[in-house]
């Protein structure tokens, strides 16, 4: 960001969306692994009971992200951002108070709701007006919040939980979350560059289009949106790619506790969204313009796929194979996220983007609610460590492939 983009306010708002996923990410994804831990230490619940709570958290938010957009048209995007604070507070707030299975299902309905407010298709919401030619750079950047919010939040929850208890930690984090994204919320969220006098990029040159539809692909209208084959595709791919994703990080902590211990299990979890800001700011910094998006997002399933195996090798004892692990399954984390609606920017008329990307976002979410619910039926299904257990990281590394196979059906238009 030197030169002349350093004074370009679109990259304040990326700066103030990179705490908006901090939080939103922090609180709303990569809590629930510690959240299930937690209850299940404090309740003595099953692990498909409380698996099935994170599968209604995700659930829920996958059918609020299907409505962001007429959200924010209808209340705006500062509004619709602090009432989602708001209500992931409330809701983590109530995971920790729950005393009965109802309560804590009762509790899903806002902290899932809250966060997609939060979640990607609000990111790209904010980002994509400011940034045509700059998208994946500034995305990367915004994104990465979001791995910073599991760095810090993973091992800040289970320090928060055991030193003060997880209703005093949750109703301590919420508070500080609401208050930051209110004083965000107004000067950047809402904000779009026609209003300030100013452009996409903070420039206009011949590269913009070319960044924006190579393909010069023809408007979708209706349900020709739900017809095409690279919209298809897409959807497939991402759906999959996070099934398998969040089904194993959701797990993936109490699985590491065994081996690691608590507190190191917690940072271990950290490191993997840790490897994720490197991936994600390699592909975002380094994406050729002529690069085949989608063969990109292929590689970096296959790297998580690589990483399933060393958790297979590592038979639960191995530290050093489940670093390794850890680390490669991390690095493809982020642009799980963050490369889809770089796909779409190149594969879409730039009127349907705006559809695009909420439908796929709204689709994975749907898909990738079962996720911890299906790898919690894996889990009870088997031994109780990873030593006995290959198999839930098997299952990720199979359905990562079938992603791979879904993106390279779609290759035609690129």
């Amino acid at each position: 960001m030197a030169g002349r983009s350093e004074l370009f306010f679109g990259w304040k708002v990326v700066g103030a969306v990179f705490v908006l996923a901090m939080f939103g990410w922090g609180l709303g994804f990569y809590g629930p692994p510690i959240y299930l831990h937690a209850v299940r230490e404090v309740r003595g619940w099953s692990v498909s009971l409380v698996s099935a709570a994170v599968t209604v958290h995700f659930l829920i938010g996958a059918a609020v992200v299907t409505q962001l957009p007429r959200l924010h048209r209808t209340y705006g995007v500062a509004r619709v951002t602090k009432a989602g604070s708001i209500a992931l507070a409330i809701g983590v707030f109530g995971w920790a108070i729950a005393r009965e299975p109802w309560q804590l299902f009762c509790a899903t309905l806002l902290s899932g709701s809250g966060w997609v407010a939060m979640g990607a298709a609000a990111v790209n919401a904010i980002i994509s007006p400011w940034f045509v030619q700059d998208r994946p750079k500034a995305l990367s950047q915004a994104y990465n919040g979001a791995s910073i919010g599991g760095v810090i939040f993973s091992p800040l929850w289970v320090a928060a939980i055991a030193s003060l208890g997880f209703g005093t930690a949750a109703l301590a984090i919420g508070i500080v979350m609401v208050v930051m994204i209110w004083l965000l919320a107004d000067n950047f969220y809402g904000k779009i560059p026609a209003e300030m006098g100013l452009i996409a990029d903070g420039r206009l040159d011949d590269r913009q289009t070319a960044n924006a539809s190579p393909t010069l692909a023809p408007p979708l209208d209706g349900a020709k949106l739900w017809q095409d084959w690279q919209f298809i595709t897409l959807a497939a791919g991402m759906a999959l790619g996070l099934f398998a994703q969040i089904g194993l990080l959701a797990h993936l902590y109490s699985l590491l506790v065994p081996a690691l211990g608590l507190q190191l299990a917690g940072f271990a979890t950290g490191a993997a969204t840790a490897a994720a800001i490197v991936g994600r700011s390699a592909v975002g910094w380094f994406l050729p313009a002529s690069a085949d998006r989608r063969v990109i997002a292929a590689l970096s399933y296959l790297v998580q796929i690589t990483g399933s195996l060393m958790f297979v090798a590592a038979s639960g004892s191995n530290i050093p194979l489940l670093i390794i692990g850890v680390v490669l399954f991390g690095a493809g984390i982020g642009n799980a996220t963050s490369l889809p609606p770089l796909i779409a920017q190149k594969e879409f008329a730039p009127k349907d983007i705006t559809r695009v990307v909420p439908a796929i976002v709204a689709i994975g979410q749907s898909a990738y609610a079962f996720a911890p619910a299906a790898f919690g039926v894996i889990r009870e299904l088997s031994p109780s460590t990873t030593e006995q257990t290959p198999w839930l990281f098997i299952a990720a590394a199979i359905v990562q492939c079938l992603a791979i196979v879904a993106l390279m059906l779609g290759r035609r238009r690129s």
